[in-house]
């Protein structure tokens, strides 16, 4: 998979530019499988088998001379998971499609004093639930399950709106459900081709160690999800910078606010009794 970095391309330009590589592909040993445009990014990722990222260069210095800034070896299933599917796109035809996703991971607290608090059985009971609400969740706001960790589950969404929604969504059913299976909840945004030179990386290991310093019960998120979804209808919460191991500088950490009525009342709650000063 590459990326390009553009400036004013439109839908019709990218689509001109993948009907060239594909004319000149098969010189190179080269098959271009599928591309997404973000307009609003300027960015573009093509997807393609090749025998090596100088081959995908080539193709592209001699189709249209855009050559991709970053070229990465991939998976192609790993690419569908995150992806959430490849759409099979007539060429030629003219598109727009992120590649941008928001990375999800569940964590279940304590997994291994349940099982020998409530034996194996009634552990994998509470396993199952976890995971019929995460993939209820998941089919409800458009997530993709990338992978089952064994204490949770990471995913994939297009949509940053999507992804908060599932997690909240994922709390309030816990919460209904049972009050011994807590889960931390983590989220980052990113796309899929940067300088780390691996499939949404850095997004990825973001998304874990969020999830990993998550309070049982709670959903943090990074900073890029938490502007993306300003406006969008949530609360947060700033939990301040937070120094996680992979990252050189502090990560600004947000907390979605998910018991709203609560915190509503307690808010209230707080405020002086005009009556008292009577």
């Amino acid at each position: 998979m590459d990326r390009h970095d553009f400036a004013g391309l439109t839908a019709v330009d990218a689509a001109k530019m993948h009907l060239k590589d594909l004319e000149v592909q098969g010189q190179f040993g080269v098959q271009f499988l599928n591309y997404w445009f973000d307009y609003d990014r300027q960015a573009a990722f093509c997807l393609a088998k090749a025998p090596s990222g100088g081959a995908v260069e080539a193709v592209h210095r001699q189709s249209h001379g855009s050559v991709p800034g970053h070229v990465i070896e991939v998976d192609q299933r790993a690419v569908e998971r995150f992806m959430g599917g490849i759409v099979d796109h007539r060429p030629g035809e003219a598109y727009v499609e992120t590649a941008f996703r928001t990375i999800l991971f569940t964590d279940i607290e304590g997994s291994t004093s349940l099982t020998q608090e409530l034996g194996d059985a009634r552990a994998m009971e509470m396993l199952r639930e976890h995971d019929r609400i995460v993939e209820e969740a998941l089919g409800r706001h458009g997530g993709s399950e990338v992978k089952h960790t064994g204490d949770g589950v990471m995913a994939a969404f297009p949509s940053v709106v999507g992804a908060i929604e599932s997690a909240v969504q994922i709390q309030r059913a816990l919460a209904e459900a049972d009050d011994r299976l807590r889960v931390r909840i983590g989220m980052s945004a990113g796309e899929p081709v940067t300088e780390r030179n691996d499939l949404f990386g850095a997004v990825v290991q973001l998304a874990a160690r969020l999830c990993s310093r998550a309070d049982p019960g709670s959903v943090v998120v990074s900073s890029a999800v938490h502007d993306l979804a300003i406006g969008k209808g949530f609360a947060f919460r700033k939990r301040g910078s937070l120094s996680l191991k992979g990252f050189d500088e502090p990560v600004d950490v947000f907390e979605v606010v998910w018991q709203l009525p609560q915190v509503e009342t307690a808010v209230a709650n707080e405020r002086p009794d005009p009556s008292a000063h009577a």
